[in-house]
């Protein structure tokens, strides 16, 4: 039959497939025994899939849990890595489809919800924040292009601009997502919020912090961000925990502290906050000092649970001495029968600490292909180490990342 001149008869008398003759609660009920990947799968295989796999029906499946990769030098590329725990899985997230911006970085996620920096043109963008000083320094800066804070489902190709930003937020902010929409910008000097059932403005808020937060978390359980700020000196560092409630962000800074804790925050190096299984408690990450010097090298790696309902820490893992040794070098060396690299020999080797819910991950320069991830115990015992193999592009540099619930629970 020449090009053009109808649809096949033959091919129109054929039977429809015999799953389109079940009554559509049975078809439900099918589909419903899918997980949210596959289901997702199946929508664009026929008009049928994709009527019955409505959003309201996808809302059911639980949610997709996954980590999601941020590059260490985004340019675009349409897609974004993602490893599937569950099914130990490497996962392509197209955004091409439904993102009109080339270069986006993902910062943050809430259920369904993803979070990222786009870089946009003044005559696409929301308005301007009005009257801050970190946006005023930005229009100075014409040599970072402008970029805003957009919230996209990825699964449901939907997506949504948030109200304008300057480029010094982007560059110096760290981006937490809350519940319900919430969304907070922390730097040094303030913090800014935005709730779409408020005024739909960001709203400004004066940090009162001895100094820059590091590593900010929300704790949903508590409703409350923990930071860790140094109160050290320019020659040693001298960790301490501090907390606001959601509800208090201007004003409501104060110190985590209890007698009992002792030297807790004395004993690693470098620490790094991530919030625990089901924000409940909150999980410290650090090098293991091997003594109190100051240039005293790390023996492991270290995770501390804080439990937000007694207060009291316990060791929650300790990264296997075999595996440690990968990050430090010796591994590498000793395969190509080398000396020990001087870095690891003094205890500057640097771990690229990631997660979030109670699973952390871990990456290094030294190596190359692969991560740690450590999981979290709900017995209470040290949990779970494993290597995480075939790491896409780690040949650019080194990866982060968090964790992102997907699902069709939240559409922005």
């Amino acid at each position: 039959m020449a090009a053009g001149s109808g649809p096949d008869p033959a091919a129109e008398a054929q039977p429809p497939p015999p799953i389109h003759h079940l009554p559509p609660d049975a078809l439900h009920n099918v589909l419903l025994r899918l997980q949210l990947r596959d289901a997702v799968v199946c929508r664009p295989v026929s008009r049928l899939f994709h009527e019955t796999l409505s959003p309201q029906l996808l809302a059911l499946l639980p949610t997709l849990r996954l980590l999601l990769l941020r590059h260490p030098r985004p340019d675009g590329g349409g897609c974004l890595h993602a490893f599937d725990p569950a099914r130990r899985t490497w996962l392509r997230l197209p955004f091409a489809h439904f993102l009109p911006y080339q270069s986006f970085s993902p910062v943050a996620s809430s259920t369904s919800l993803l979070y990222l920096w786009v870089e946009t043109s003044s005559s696409t963008s929301p308005l301007a924040l009005p009257s801050t000083s970190t946006s005023a320094s930005s229009a100075a800066a014409p040599a970072h292009p402008p970029k805003s804070l957009a919230v996209c489902n990825p699964f449901a190709g939907t997506y949504r601009l948030l109200p304008q930003l300057g480029s010094a937020w982007a560059r110096h902010g760290t981006v937490l997502a809350g519940p319900g929409g919430t969304v907070l910008v922390l730097t040094e000097l303030a913090a800014l919020s935005y709730t779409p059932s408020g005024s739909g403005k960001w709203m400004k808020h004066p940090l009162s912090l001895p100094s820059k937060p590091r590593s900010p978390i929300l704790a949903s359980a508590a409703a409350a961000v923990f930071a860790l700020c140094d109160v050290g000196t320019p020659w040693r560092s001298q960790w301490k925990l501090f907390s606001c409630p959601l509800a208090m962000l201007t004003g409501g800074w104060a110190p985590v502290e209890r007698a009992a804790w002792g030297d807790v925050f004395e004993v690693l190096k470098r620490p790094r906050l991530l919030a625990g299984a089901g924000g409940r408690r909150v999980l410290m990450i650090g090098g293991l000092r091997s003594s109190f010097a100051m240039d005293a090298p790390c023996s492991t790696v270290l995770i501390l649970r804080l439990d937000l309902t007694t207060m009291e820490w316990d060791e929650a893992g300790r990264m296997p001495p075999n595996m440690y040794r990968c990050f430090t070098g010796l591994c590498e060396a000793a395969s190509q029968g080398n000396a020990m690299p001087a870095a690891a020999a003094g205890g500057n080797n640097k771990v690229k600490v990631f997660g979030g819910d109670g699973k952390v991950w871990f990456a290094g320069k030294r190596v190359r292909g692969k991560l740690a991830m450590w999981e979290e115990d709900e017995m209470g015992s040290g949990g779970k180490w494993d290597w995480v193999d075939g790491v896409p592009g780690y040949g650019d540099g080194v990866y982060r990342g968090f964790v992102f619930d997907g699902g069709f629970t939240a559409i922005p």
